[in-house]
């Protein structure tokens, strides 16, 4: 496969409504974006052998149990504590294979399982970590894929909104900490996690490919060709980041007073 196919994808993903988001397939496409010269069948492979664990568990365990028991029990996936800011984290082609990665990143396993199974499953932004809602005979539970899929306590997810710096009266409200989130905002979570780790040593050149693979997944968003263009402008790219320049003021109807500075910007040095 190559780049530009994967590009297709993503961009077939973006115009579909959230509830026909596909999630697995567009975090594959992710990741084939990324390095196309690799094998996505180990990742179809062990997605669909999670679904058959979980539908066989299920018949015996609660949802959260079973989830918890076939996602990192009988799959072994985990969070990757020793060497969390490796790229492998956020690519669902490595952490297939590794069996270690970030929280959104293993979410994506817990969701695709979830979802072949019928249990009411759904991300939540967590501020500073990813969790999973997952509906239950008594009411929602949270459940964090990064800890073997262990249930988070309503005590617990008041002290980590406290910690990430939200204030006591937000810390307290449960309904606020557990709201959940679309398929699609996971996903662009995902990125944002390669944007920001790409950023912060200066590999511009990863950073525009996951700023990119944003701006497919939201073609509404002008935010993405943002990022889009300051990665370009880090390589040096001037032409192509006045492009996303261009396009973020399109999609902002010309009211992007950001991307009008740094687009007279790059344009001077054009010059």
């Amino acid at each position: 496969m190559t780049r530009e196919e994967t590009e297709e994808i993503l961009a077939a993903a973006g115009e579909a409504s959230d509830a026909d988001f596909p999630l697995l397939e567009a975090a594959i496409a992710c990741a084939l974006h990324e390095d196309p010269a690799r094998d996505a069948a180990p990742v179809r492979e062990m997605a669909a052998g999670a679904a058959q664990r979980l539908s066989q568990r299920l018949e015996n365990e609660s949802p959260e149990e079973a989830l918890a028991e076939t996602l990192a029990g009988d799959l072994r996936l985990t969070g990757d504590l020793m060497t969390y800011d490796d790229p492998d984290n956020a690519d669902l082609l490595a952490v297939c294979e590794r069996r270690r990665g970030l929280p959104v990143a293993l979410g994506v396993f817990y969701l695709d399982a979830a979802r072949r199974c019928g249990v009411a499953a759904q991300g939540v932004d967590f501020p500073g970590h990813f969790l999973l809602r997952v509906e239950t005979e008594e009411g929602p539970i949270a459940i964090d894929p990064f800890s073997e899929g262990r249930v988070v306590l309503p005590s617990e997810l008041s002290r980590r909104a406290l910690l990430a710096g939200l204030t006591p009266d937000v810390a307290d409200r449960l309904d606020l900490l557990m709201a959940p989130v679309s398929d699609r905002a996971v996903l662009t979570r995902l990125q944002n996690n390669i944007f920001a780790r790409a950023s912060r040593v200066g590999d511009h050149a990863r950073a525009e490919r996951s700023a990119l693979r944003r701006a497919l997944l939201n073609p509404a968003d002008h935010h993405p060709w943002l990022d889009v263009a300051a990665a370009r402008e880090g390589l040096g790219a001037l032409a192509g980041a006045l492009q996303a320049l261009t396009r973020a003021q399109q999609l902002d109807g010309g009211a992007a007073i950001a991307a009008r500075a740094a687009r007279e910007r790059v344009r001077l040095k054009l010059n």
